[in-house]
């Protein structure tokens, strides 16, 4: 089996050809490792900025998780108010003909 180190580069555009080897000249690297870096550039950029946004989300998370009980827990009051809701919100059996 063969492998091809060579890739199929197609540009639709001849100035963003122009662009690429000119870039890829003064870097001094093949058009194909030039393309390559920045193509691995870019996804390492997304992959950071998705981490540095989970990280922010955790870091968010924690904070809700260290508040105070008092600010964080319903009062026995805003508890009572709650369950009487969910008590009125209920079909019950009371008031059906069995």
């Amino acid at each position: 089996m063969s492998t091809s180190k060579a890739m199929s580069l197609r540009f639709r555009d001849p100035e963003q050809q122009a662009a690429i080897v000119a870039a890829a000249r003064q870097a001094g690297v093949s058009i194909q490792d030039y393309i390559l870096s920045a193509a691995y550039a870019r996804a390492t950029a997304v992959e950071d900025s998705f981490l540095k946004a989970f990280k922010d989300s955790m870091d968010r998370s924690g904070h809700a998780f260290a508040a105070e009980p008092s600010t964080a827990d319903p009062t026995p009051e805003q508890w009572a108010a709650e369950q009487q809701a969910r008590r009125e919100m209920e079909p019950g059996e009371r008031g059906h003909a069995a």
